[in-house]
């Protein structure tokens, strides 16, 4: 998704400057591409909502929005945008590659593949999107073969008859996590959460995962659980984890640092993190601010110091503050408020303060 949006950013800012468009607009628009530049999604949507208001029938503002809308995990309005962008020129293959990927961010693999197929036909050298596509097409084959187990909160796709032992200790395992970490921050799902169990090489085919991942949540909890060297409890360990993320995604859909999410997912694994103690007694712990951002791009050492940090700054926030008021925060976030803003309302400290003593 980075690496699209990134070359749909060079499409924006390459786009001919013979389009006809509202002066006040273009200005508009040029905030708002520096704006994604700089990773300001919040500043971007603004910029281009307004250029819009000018100009309503330019396809490439709507593009902006949707771009925007994406990097705030608002996939519906990035949906939306998109669309509409794609109405005014279905020939803005850009609208249409990242269209395919909010579509597959949504759920609705069928249409993400059905958009990639009109992708491919208008651009076939597009090797990116055809790797992408040919994906989705062998995870949608793998899908359509499992069998499911399922529980009162989970249901577990499986692949044979087999694992079926696993899918059944898997429900187990979530279910213990679910009244653990749901009643420590006081939010229940209401709707059943997907799970699928993987081997190794099936994880990293349809996750793209980096190699110290033990695990995903896109909407869907996926684990590998066989073709690995999975030690006892790690399965616990790593399907609290996901659960923990499934549980952030239904109290704020965008608007949650990395280092909060990951920090909070990690923390609430076991409730043991003497492991990072002793990783932050060799070193300094990464500033905050500094893990904003995803941590797939990170090397295997540099992941676990960015978890250890992460998982440490967010067990200090509940024993400060309590789970409820960690909870509160992230609706706070979801609702769009601003970080610093939540974080004081609820943590009743600076996130300055909070970081300075940490």
């Amino acid at each position: 998704m980075r690496r699209r949006c990134a070359l749909i950013l060079v499409a924006l800012w390459t786009a001919s400057v013979a389009a006809q468009i509202d002066p006040k607009a273009a200005l508009l628009a040029r905030a708002g591409r520096e704006a994604l530049a700089a990773g300001q999604a919040r500043a971007a949507a603004e910029a281009f909502r307004e250029a819009l208001a000018s100009d309503p029938k330019n396809p490439r503002l709507h593009l902006g929005a949707g771009m925007a809308a994406a990097l705030e995990r608002r996939d519906a309005d990035a949906k939306d945008a998109l669309e509409r962008a794609l109405a005014l020129d279905p020939r803005l293959t850009e609208a249409r590659a990242l269209l395919g990927q909010i579509l597959y961010r949504l759920g609705d693999r069928t249409a993400a593949m059905q958009t990639y197929e009109t992708l491919l036909a208008e651009t076939p050298a597009d090797r990116d999107a055809r790797a992408t596509l040919d994906r989705w097409r062998r995870e949608a084959e793998l899908h359509d073969r499992m069998q499911q187990a399922i529980g009162n909160h989970f249901t577990v796709s499986f692949e044979g008859p087999e694992e079926a032992e696993l899918a059944a200790q898997a429900i187990a395992s979530l279910d213990r996590a679910y009244w653990r970490i749901s009643q420590l921050l006081g939010v229940f799902p209401g709707e059943p959460i997907g799970v699928v169990l993987y081997t190794t090489e099936q994880f990293r085919d349809i996750t793209r995962s980096p190699p110290w991942a033990a695990g995903a949540y896109d909407g869907i909890i996926r684990v590998p659980v066989r073709g690995g060297n999975a030690q006892p409890g790690e399965m616990d360990r790593v399907l609290a984890h996901e659960f923990a993320h499934a549980l952030i995604r239904t109290l704020a859909r965008r608007g949650v640092p990395t280092w909060l999410n990951e920090g909070l997912a990690t923390a609430l694994e076991t409730g043991d993190l003497t492991w990072a103690e002793a990783r932050l007694a060799k070193t300094r712990p990464v500033p905050l601010r500094a893990l904003e951002s995803g941590f797939s791009r990170l090397n295997g050492a540099q992941a676990q110091l960015a978890y250890a940090t992460s998982a440490l700054a967010a067990r200090k926030m509940i024993e400060e503050a309590g789970g409820v008021a960690v909870a509160n925060l992230l609706r706070d976030l979801g609702e769009g408020v601003a970080f610093e803003a939540a974080f004081l309302h609820r943590m009743q400290r600076t996130f300055a303060d909070f970081e300075a003593s940490f």
